[in-house]
């Protein structure tokens, strides 16, 4: 895949892309890991879930959400959404002359890395499941076993603001009880809405069982990416994080996105 490059702006913000709130989950540990960043976060909240939709549907929305942030100017795309990254996963390092960060490379080199048997899980939105890509990804390495889950009330249940109680705890248990007779030992959350439930799922598969997600992988790699192609930002003021969304229910993108990130947020705007 190539990547080409002219001269970037140290100072440009890094626009991250999701299709509703779980990418917030990796705006957030890009924040933490590399606080002088400014952020776009774009949310296409009038039309997700993504995971539940045709594969060239979830392409074309993405490409012209990640079209928008080029052309408000960034200076690397994040998809911090495992289905969008399936579905534009050569694409976007082909369009683009921004560095691209998807979810889905960081996750699995950790996964394997952890796994002491060899046997890892993975939950996903049906999409990414059905796409069988992180099974690609794994079959390059070689030695590990990957068995997967669809979980898609997961996601329905973080867009609620429902990420903890008894709910979520019956839920986590049928969709995670398969994955824990196969005997897995690390556990891949692959959705970027996951992470918000890590309790659930914390309790519901044991201490034993690694958890990897998108959100903390990703953002190493951001950082990575970056260092490597010199493009940290140089200048140290507070993060300024600009949040935009597709929905008319920007009040509520609003309230989540505040309690989620931990930071007063003045507004949303929505596209």
């Amino acid at each position: 895949m190539k990547q080409k490059f002219p001269e970037l702006d140290t100072t440009l913000p890094i626009g991250v892309f999701d299709s509703g709130v779980g990418g917030l989950t990796v705006a957030r540990a890009i924040r933490d890991q590399l606080p002088n960043e400014a952020i776009i976060y774009l949310g296409d909240t009038a039309r997700n879930p993504y995971g539940t939709k045709p594969i060239k549907e979830v392409r074309e929305y993405s490409l012209e959400m990640l079209d928008r942030l080029v052309a408000e100017g960034v200076k690397m795309l994040v998809i911090a959404c495992n289905t969008a990254s399936t579905a534009v996963l050569r694409d976007a390092y082909e369009r683009y002359d921004v560095p691209v960060v998807e979810v889905i490379r960081p996750t699995v080199r950790s996964a394997i890395a952890l796994t002491r048997n060899g046997n890892i899980g993975l939950i996903g939105t049906q999409a990414t499941v059905k796409s069988r890509v992180y099974d690609d990804f794994c079959a390059v390495h070689g030695g590990v076993d990957l068995i997967s889950q669809a979980a898609p009330r997961f996601v329905e249940l973080v867009e609620a603001g429902t990420t903890a109680g008894p709910e979520v705890e019956d839920v986590a248990k049928r969709y995670l009880e398969p994955l824990i007779a196969a005997d897995i030992d690390t556990l891949i959350l692959g959705c970027t809405h996951y992470p918000f439930l890590q309790g659930a799922i914390r309790h519901t598969v044991g201490p034993n069982v690694a958890l990897v997600t998108s959100d903390t992988e990703t953002a190493n790699e951001v950082y990575r990416v970056l260092r490597k192609l010199d493009l940290l930002n140089p200048q140290d003021h507070p993060p300024q994080i600009r949040f935009e969304a597709t929905g008319r229910d920007t009040g509520s993108f609003k309230a989540l996105a505040q309690t989620m990130l931990g930071l007063q947020i003045d507004s949303v705007t929505r596209i």
